[in-house]
């Protein structure tokens, strides 16, 4: 097998012109007919041979002692195999901080916490083994508020961290913001946004299936965006062999970022199946999914701005992030680094502090959600450019061309910005929505726009950033791909396989892909960051690049022709100098493998971005290979009397490099764009003293297809010589801008500043009312 190490070179996939078989093409999903005929297995399908049914028992306090567990009453009762608690399970910490345990022995801090769990021979007994599990708690006195959290006198929830600030230093500063806002032709600009808790609402709910066989390796079955992270870590936290796992991803129901996680339900699933031998299963129902799994991170942002009076020029920014990370710190923390590259790299400003704060409370804790912080951020840096705008009374659009990153742009994090279509997408954006400027739009109707900075080729957050890839041509030609990367629904893998049919000169038809279980598919980092086609394309690219190598070489022996003459279109071998000279190529591989010393055709490659890794003093590094940027635009009609706002429609102009799927990248950004309408708008979950008080989707309320606007989305930009075939990741785009479009196109509409997420009726009847008495309206 020949393997290809990270160099890509410009190469003929690049050039002006070049004509292409199936990049560019709108090409349906690789699962599309799994899904659509009901094959697709997801979690909820699965089945093992003598499976048993896990329940987990959850505390009843959001803060509390646990002073005593009987569970004598559970194990007696028929059809339960085993219980399980503190005693059960190492005492290994896990998770970002290594900050939590699977099962709580001696103290809770939200009601999500786990006590104990039951495995039985259907769920319905294992639910009412837990209903006879006694515990005896001390209640202790908790805290919501991560201001609160923050006091001296609040109740100390990990030893480890004063103040409950975990020890997490997200500081950067360039410049000196603080002088320049002393200067005399500064305007400065001080604001405070608040956005909430939201959950995923993936379609599949959080589970996990484990198998501990008689020879003590453990295959566990789970939604994981990272399962090859997550391999380490189960067994970090299982305190057994790493060799010793495997992990199976079946068809993943949506993930949406709180896939990067272990969570307590893996370790706790694994615990049962390891005490009674047998597969264990523990998935959750629609109301345990809202108020147990992990939600978008909520956060206080304070942004100070400097401009110069005269031209609106930013010259310094400062923010201040508080995230209330809850009872303990997962990927959400990381967050902060994201909201710190788009304040310093947004838009050309020089003089830049950032500083975040992580808060433990008692409320549930927050993880990663499609964005990664950015949304949050986005939200509070570009309301602010519309207040700014309109106090130097620069027309919104105006304001941000001024300050737009160029090409070549060295962002004070040392990001190093290639191809930057950013002024493109903000007048095409005004063109499509049909901007003529500020409150031109009629009564009670409004335009908003948000801008977006968002990595695009690879995030280096961990020392690797790489994905392998092998490609495997049989007798009959046909190509198995064998990719690191996880196929969570945005399409990365019919990107992949348009890529290798691209460079092999086969029919999509011909290739198969392998990429759903660690014991048979190559390494991966993870899919997350808009990273899954960037790198797993580029692996594949280069794995295809020296299949294709192999193949020209063998048929030049055939063609007694030079390898450099030789080209493959359509299946077919031919020569560039004499086209009518031709064979397929599945019968020249048959002649190559069934011969006497003869070869088969195996590739493998590893693509690692040549990136920096920045460190956490400095937080300074060329992170990502490239950069890409968008603008959406927003149009809504609000009613003054009831609060209530109709979008009529968002256009979605967005740099993508060379687009390698039109539909594909639609469907990323107009799900996006839906996505964060509900953030923006409706969805927030709703807590009273840590507990979760919406866990269904009768009061979650959920954008529907009757809420869905028009959406346009257009792609600009040129082809990006880091990716495959020109191609920057997409995926997490869409969500980013559009709070903040839709936040600014009610105050075109009305006149009035939302500073809170979700933007709901009550707070635009509240703002209304507010400015009529010249006060601001009250958070809530």
């Amino acid at each position: 097998m020949s393997a290809t190490t990270t160099k890509l070179e410009e190469s003929k996939e690049l050039r002006e012109g070049e004509e292409y078989s199936v990049i560019g093409k709108r090409v349906s999903k690789y699962d599309s007919l799994e899904k659509v005929t009901g094959r697709a297995e997801y979690l909820i399908d699965l089945k093992l041979p003598g499976m048993l049914h896990g329940k987990i028992l959850r505390s009843r306090y959001p803060h509390a002692k646990i002073l005593k567990i009987d569970t004598s009453k559970a194990e007696n009762l028929p059809g339960v195999v085993a219980v399980i608690t503190a005693q059960d399970s190492p005492n290994i910490k896990f998770g970002f901080m290594k900050d939590n345990l699977p099962l709580k022995g001696s103290k809770v801090l939200s009601y999500r916490d786990e006590v104990a769990a039951v495995a039985a021979i259907n769920e319905e007994i294992a639910t009412k083994a837990l209903d006879l599990i006694e515990v005896e708690y001390e209640k202790l006195p908790p805290v919501f508020d991560l201001f609160e959290a923050m006091k001296g006198s609040a109740p100390k929830l990990h030893d480890e961290a004063d103040l409950n600030i975990a020890k997490i230093p997200f500081t950067f500063k360039a410049g000196d913001p603080e002088k320049i806002f002393s200067e005399r032709n500064i305007l400065v600009f001080e604001d405070t946004f608040k956005v909430h808790f939201m959950t995923h609402t993936a379609l599949g709910t959080m589970g996990t299936l484990a198998y501990y066989d008689p020879s003590g390796r453990l295959t566990v079955y789970l939604n994981t965006q990272a399962p090859f992270m997550f391999q380490r870590e189960i067994s970090e936290a299982l305190g057994i062999a790493g060799e010793n796992v495997r992990v199976v991803q079946p068809y993943i129901g949506g993930a949406f970022g709180r896939g990067m996680d272990i969570y307590p339900v893996d370790i706790i699933t694994c615990l049962l199946s390891m005490k009674t031998g047998r597969p264990v299963k523990i998935l959750f129902s629609r109301e345990e999914d809202l108020n147990y799994s992990p939600t978008r991170q909520p956060a206080v942002i304070k942004i100070k701005t400097g401009v110069s009076k005269t031209d609106g020029k930013l010259l310094a920014r400062k923010v201040e992030v508080y995230l209330d990370t809850g009872a303990y710190v997962s990927w959400g923390a990381f967050d902060a680094r994201v909201m710190m590259a788009t304040t310093s790299g947004q838009y050309r400003v020089d003089n830049v502090q950032f500083d975040a704060f992580v808060v433990y409370t008692n409320n549930p804790y927050s993880g990663t959600m499609r964005g990664a912080g950015n949304p949050q951020i986005n939200f509070a840096i570009e309301s602010q450019m519309d207040i700014i705008a309109e106090k130097l009374g620069i027309d919104p659009i105006e304001l941000r061309l001024r300050n737009a990153n160029q090409s070549g742009d060295i962002t004070p994090q040392g990001m190093r910005i290639t191809t930057c279509p950013m002024e493109q997408t903000l007048r095409d954006a005004a063109r499509e929505i049909g901007w003529k400027g500020v409150h031109r739009e009629g009564k009670h109707r409004g335009i908003g726009f948000s801008t977006l900075f968002h990595v695009a080729g690879g995030a280096r957050v961990y020392k690797s950033d790489g994905c392998g890839a092998t490609i495997k041509v049989d007798d009959f030609g046909k190509v198995s791909v064998g990719v690191g990367t996880t196929e969570i629904g945005t399409g990365s893998d019919t990107s992949i396989i348009q890529i290798v049919a691209e460079e092999l000169g086969v029919p999509l038809s011909k290739i198969e892909l392998i990429n759903k279980d660690t014991a048979l598919k190559p390494w991966d980092v993870g899919t997350h960051a808009s990273r899954a086609t960037f790198t797993g394309g580029n692996a594949a690219l280069l794995a295809a690049k020296d299949a294709k190598k192999q193949i020209l070489k063998i048929a030049s022996k055939e063609f007694l022709s030079d390898p450099s003459d030789l080209d493959i279109r359509q299946g077919e071998i031919f020569s560039r100098s004499d086209p009518n000279k031709r064979v397929e190529y599945s019968k020249l591989l048959r002649r190559a493998h069934f011969k006497q010393g003869g070869t088969m055709i195996m590739s493998s490659a590893f693509y690692d971005p040549q990136t920096e890794m920045s460190d956490e003093q400095s937080f300074v590094g060329n992170i990502s290979m490239t950069y890409s940027f968008g603008t959406q635009a927003v149009l809504v009609e609000v009613d003054e009397e009831t609060g209530k706002i109709d979008v009529l429609k968002v256009v979605a102009v967005h740099d993508g490099g060379r687009i390698l799927n039109p539909n594909g990248a639609e469907g990323q950004i107009q799900g996006g764009v839906a996505m964060s309408l509900g953030y923006a708008l409706c969805e927030q979950l709703i807590l009273d003293e840590g507990m979760v008080m919406n866990p269904s989707f009768a009061d979650y309320k959920l954008v529907t297809s009757l809420e869905i606007p028009e959406i346009k989305v257009l792609f600009v930009g040129e082809p990006d010589l880091a990716g495959p075939f020109g191609a920057k990741g997409l995926g997490e785009h869409g969500c980013i801008p559009t709070a903040a479009a839709l936040a600014n196109a009610v105050h075109d509409a009305v006149g009035v500043r939302i500073f809170d997420l979700p933007i709901t009726p009550e707070r635009v009847v509240s703002a209304l009312e507010a400015a009529r008495t010249h006060s601001r309206p009250v958070s809530s």
